[in-house]
């Protein structure tokens, strides 16, 4: 199962990118986490855990990839209360060439065993409204 969402944002792809690379800031930019530290492997390296508090439980993710050539970083998620297996997501950015703005894009590959409704909440509850936050940051 698969989940996409993307957006573009009045910055420059280096601006936005610099910003995201911050594997500790989720708390800062996405609504429904009212908590985020890093456990274990230092910020912004792979290997990196952070533990993520929100109202409907927590979650703990380990960074996987980051790249600052490409502007993009991979993630899986350890422990969730989602009902998911397998979690790997990717965040990238890319700069619009004739306008000098940032696309942004959000996916994540998962199994689970109610793939419509798995799907519709991180769309829904986590990749737009994290992406639309982003445009009241720059």
């Amino acid at each position: 199962m698969s989940a996409y969402a993307s957006t573009v944002i009045n910055a420059s792809a280096d601006e936005v990118w610099e910003y995201l690379r911050d594997f500790g800031n989720l708390a800062e930019w996405l609504p429904a986490i009212t908590g985020c530290e890093i456990e274990d492997g230092g910020d912004s390296r792979p290997g990196a855990v952070r533990r993520l508090e929100s109202p409907g439980g927590v979650f703990r993710e380990r960074l996987l990839t980051l790249d600052d050539t490409s502007r993009s970083a991979t993630y899986e998620i350890l422990e969730s209360p989602l009902p998911v297996r397998d979690y790997r997501a990717l965040y990238r950015v890319a700069p619009i060439t004739d306008s000098g703005r940032a696309f942004v894009e959000w996916s994540a590959t998962f199994e689970t065993g109610d793939a419509a409704k798995v799907r519709r909440f991180v769309v829904d509850q986590v990749f737009e409204p994290g992406l639309a936050a982003l445009h009241g940051r720059f």
